[in-house]
């Protein structure tokens, strides 16, 4: 099994960051660029957890829930990204981890929180 924890503590750090922004900051392009971040964190989750459907162009969107809401939402897809990669077979998405890690440091990076 890997070690996601890295993954999860990023998560955790740029969903703190989005909650404690000004909501003019979240307006101006932060809670865009968590969302962005969000959607594709889920829908990497669904490609490992359910290939066929997801490669079949089937795969759910995470809706737009506010601004307010896209630090849970952040923190639900990368969760579950975590747990998806944690769990997968050993060997067969360890690269796809540092993957990750760096998507969310670089979407953080992004929205200038």
């Amino acid at each position: 099994m890997l070690d996601t924890s890295e993954l999860t503590a990023a998560v955790e750090r740029f969903a703190d960051r989005l909650r404690a922004a000004p909501q003019s900051r979240l307006q101006r392009g932060a809670a865009a660029e968590g969302l962005a971040l969000a959607r594709e964190l889920a829908l990497w989750t669904q490609r490992i957890e359910e290939p066929e459907e997801a490669t079949s162009g089937a795969g759910r969107v995470m809706p737009d829930a506010g601004v307010f809401a896209v630090a849970d939402q952040l923190l639900v897809a990368g969760t579950d990204l975590a747990e998806a990669l944690r769990t997968a077979p050993a060997g067969s998405r360890e690269g796809e981890l540092g993957e990750a890690v760096r998507l969310v440091r670089e979407a953080a990076g992004r929205s200038g929180l």
